[in-house]
């Protein structure tokens, strides 16, 4: 009579090979596949970055053919979200921080293998930030300069030019004024909401891709930020998250710096990385609106940058510069100063500069000091329409 049962040696072999396996399996990093690929893009996008500090033609080429379609898609992804995804994600961090270390305990907390390969899985979120930024961002930081792009030459600037660019800015600042309202405070105060000021910005880009080619015509939507008041105290306006493609805004600063600060964010998610030169391409892309506000806002903050440097370099021209502004734009100044003063010298703003420069300097730039550079522009610029 035969039997179909296996014998005592032949199961014991059996459960042998299985323990055998799952030994084996354990022994090995589980990396799930879509990890591993995110690894393989971040890797490749080594010596593109490579590339692009190396060479300009190419970071240009790079900008404009493959960048341009990365941040596009990137903004249309985003921007159909009412809120800004990217202070979404930074506000529920702890959130992220004992989820994510939850499941790592729970499917790889049995060895330190196991362990080892949860950590690799988290580490592919840096890889995934190294790859955006390299394919969407850095070779907006190592093409070739704005100044080279406008065809003009920017050079060291006397007193005597500084003064002649804030009295130039000065007189379209007094042609502005009679249809700006201003309120109690002292403040102007801007004519419409941020939605509609985002529509007039994206007008007068369309207005700058005329005139210049290196901009990307793209009609995207402007993220105020919810936490503005606490991020006043970093002193920051506004900032462009390469990772979401958003152009975030500061809403707690008085009116007639946000579409300038606006069109300023708007230039980094259309390829101008450098601080400077988004603020000076701001300046460009507002004063092309057929909106006053616009127009005012550009003048302004332009006005103020001049002024900063010509107050360093000669009193007397400053003085004389100042008398040419009208009183009602003389009290807007004094009220911001005013309103500033409880954010001048936090330590938030300490660290956020410190971080934020040396960011920059990585990149290419000269630090913060690079955000005085809008001024050898701004003085470049109108010597050119002269």
């Amino acid at each position: 009579m035969n039997s179909n049962l296996p014998r005592s040696g032949q199961y014991e072999n059996e459960m042998t090979v299985k323990e055998t396996e799952k030994i084996k399996q354990k022994e090995k990093l589980r990396i799930p596949r879509a990890v591993r690929i995110i690894y393989i893009i971040a890797a490749a996008c080594v010596p593109l970055y490579v590339a692009f500090l190396f060479s300009e033609g190419f970071s240009d080429f790079f900008n404009r053919n493959i960048s341009s379609v990365f941040r596009a898609f990137l903004a249309h992804l985003t921007g159909w979200i009412p809120f800004s995804l990217a202070e979404f994600a930074l506000i529920l961090l702890p959130v992220w921080v004992v989820v994510i270390s939850r499941l790592i305990l729970r499917f790889y907390g049995d060895s330190l293998k196991e362990m080892l390969s949860g950590i690799i899985c988290i580490f592919s979120i840096i890889a995934v930030v190294f790859s955006t930024f390299t394919i969407g961002f850095a070779p907006a930081y190592r093409g070739s300069t704005l100044d080279k792009k406008l065809g003009i030459e920017r050079v060291d600037v006397s007193a005597r030019e500084l003064y002649d660019t804030a009295v130039i800015l000065a007189e379209h600042l007094n042609s502005e004024v009679a249809s700006i309202s201003y309120g109690a405070d002292g403040f102007s105060v801007m004519p419409y909401n941020y939605s509609q000021m985002n529509d007039e910005l994206i007008k007068a880009y369309d207005k700058a891709c005329d005139d210049y080619d290196f901009i990307q015509r793209l009609d995207s939507k402007l993220k105020p930020v919810m936490l503005s008041e606490a991020m006043s105290y970093t002193h920051i306006t506004g900032v462009y998250t390469f990772f979401t493609g958003e152009a975030n805004i500061n809403v707690a600063f008085p009116d007639y710096t946000v579409p300038y600060t606006a069109a300023h964010e708007l230039s980094h998610q259309r390829g101008i990385a450098r601080e400077n030169e988004a603020n000076f391409m701001a300046f460009l892309v507002c004063i092309r609106s057929e909106d006053s506000y616009i127009r005012y806002s550009a003048y302004l903050n332009l006005y103020e940058y001049v002024m900063s440097a010509l107050a360093g370099a000669d009193s007397e021209l400053y003085m004389r510069a100042y008398a040419k502004l009208p009183d009602c734009v003389r009290g807007e100044m004094a009220a911001y100063s005013e309103f500033y003063d409880k954010y001048r010298d936090s330590t938030a703003s300490e660290i956020s500069g410190a971080v934020n420069n040396t960011f920059l300097i990585i990149h290419g730039t000269e630090g913060t000091k690079s955000y005085g550079m809008v001024v050898d522009l701004a003085v470049a610029y109108f010597k050119a329409q002269q």
